[in-house]
């Protein structure tokens, strides 16, 4: 029997039926959206990644804050800070904490690579997220506040701020379903935990040597955000990372202390050559460039107010030394005030919040030398005999580097590349020509020159 006697009389009138070619169009519509649904959902999905090592500061408030909302806005499964921090400013880390809090998107905080630690400032971002992991060999905890400007507290501000480290931290860990009691006292009595400890007392979720470790254990964990509950598939997920600018980089560097340090010292020197030897530009600009930047950085730091005006009084100094002929005395004052503002400009109990005296004391020494060799060369110079006689002198032409005001008040007038103290009857602006009429000791009487 052929295979077409199989088909019966029914079958062939149903295909020949005109509303079969319908039917059987909207079952392969079906077919294909099923298949589509279920390779859509297979496909791997995203998780973000936002590494970061360091203090946390301003910025990097605003690179976690924002990589928190590009995640979001991408739609990730997840976005993971994985992080290693010694502590840092509070006002910081409570912009953190408010965006994990707020997410829309689960938020992963993964204490990694083995050797790092999620100390201060890092227990209270780790503890706000909605899962938290560490890695093997790394650590949690020691969060009492310090007063990172120096001085010192009294008892009740103490007491105040304790308690309200303690009140933020234990909200935190009870919204998180943490140990609560723990968070009171990683606070109080600075207690440090090891991974393997903090997981066993549900300080984390999770323990994981790399990441792709994480992403298996935590795949199917249900955590809350904004009240409704969520189930996480991150198992093979693909992972984004998303590092800081260009931007963010360069003022992180910038707000290093002794990258600020440093940049303070660049500007006194070029603002000491420009008044040194005016219209060079160039000492001046920069100068003041390094200024600027170490003032913003100094902004984004816990200093000691009083280290920064015994800084600026050591510049006030050092720069009158150039106008006023002191000997070397206010060379030596401004030495000695910016020492003095140097050790206690970043008076902080925190490593992460000062100068290393590795960049202090070379910084200092070769800060010093210069200003000192600057002030022999200048005595010695005075010390010298004249290579010509005074008389020789009268008659020359010179230049008016610093107003004369007229009478018996001084300005200065350089003649053959020297700088000479000048008095004249009359008042001649910078820049204007004189011609000598006597010498009187290291003072030089003159004139307004006639033009030639």
């Amino acid at each position: 029997m052929s295979p077409a006697s199989n088909i019966s009389p029914w079958s062939l009138r149903s295909l020949r039926h005109p509303g079969a070619g319908v039917l059987a169009l909207i079952l392969a519509l079906c077919s294909c959206l099923w298949f589509s649904g279920t390779r859509a959902d297979s496909v791997a999905r995203t998780v973000d990644l936002l590494p970061y090592d360091g203090a946390i500061t301003p910025i990097a408030s605003e690179y976690l804050v924002e990589g928190i909302h590009r995640a979001e806005f991408a739609g990730a499964e997840a976005v993971v800070i994985q992080l290693d921090t010694p502590g840092g400013l509070d006002s910081s880390m409570r912009q953190i904490v408010k965006a994990e809090l707020a997410a829309k998107i689960p938020v992963v905080v993964y204490v990694a690579p083995s050797g790092s630690r999620a100390a201060s400032a890092g227990v209270f971002i780790t503890m706000a997220a909605n899962v938290a992991a560490m890695a093997p060999g790394t650590n949690i905890g020691s969060a009492s506040p310090v007063n990172l400007g120096g001085g010192g507290m009294d008892s009740t501000m103490s007491k105040k701020v304790t308690h309200d480290a303690v009140a933020y931290l234990v909200s935190i860990a009870a919204q998180r379903g943490r140990n609560q009691d723990l968070a009171k006292r990683f606070v109080e009595t600075a207690d440090n935990l090891p991974a393997k400890e903090a997981l066993q007392e549900n300080v984390i979720d999770f323990m994981a040597s790399s990441l792709d470790e994480l992403l298996e254990k935590m795949d199917g964990k249900v955590v809350t955000i904004q009240g409704v509950d969520d189930t996480l598939h991150t198992a093979g997920a693909e992972v984004r990372e998303l590092p800081m600018s260009g931007r963010q980089r360069f003022l992180r560097a910038l707000v290093d202390p002794s990258v600020a340090y440093i940049l303070m010292l660049l500007g006194i020197y070029g603002l000491f050559f420009e008044l040194s030897n005016p219209g060079s530009l160039a000492p001046g600009i920069l100068g003041g460039i390094c200024l600027l930047l170490a003032l913003f950085a100094f902004q984004n730091l816990p200093i000691n107010y009083a280290g920064i005006a015994l800084l600026l009084l050591g510049m006030v100094l050092l720069i009158l030394e150039v106008k006023v002929t002191s000997y070397g005395a206010l060379t030596i004052g401004g030495l000695a005030s910016m020492v003095l503002g140097s050790l206690m400009l970043f008076d902080s109990q925190q490593s992460w919040a000062r100068v290393s005296l590795k960049v202090m004391i070379p910084a200092l020494t070769v800060f010093a030398g210069f200003f000192m060799l600057c002030v022999a060369l200048v005595v010695r110079s005075h010390r010298r005999p004249a290579v010509q006689s005074k008389e020789a002198l009268v008659g020359e032409r010179g230049r008016v580097v610093d107003a004369i005001p007229g009478g018996s008040a001084p300005g200065k007038v350089v003649f053959h590349g020297e700088i000479w103290d000048a008095i004249c009857e009359v008042a001649v602006a910078e820049q204007g020509q004189v011609e000598v009429v006597g010498i009187e000791g290291r003072v030089a009487r003159v004139k307004p020159a006639a033009r030639i």
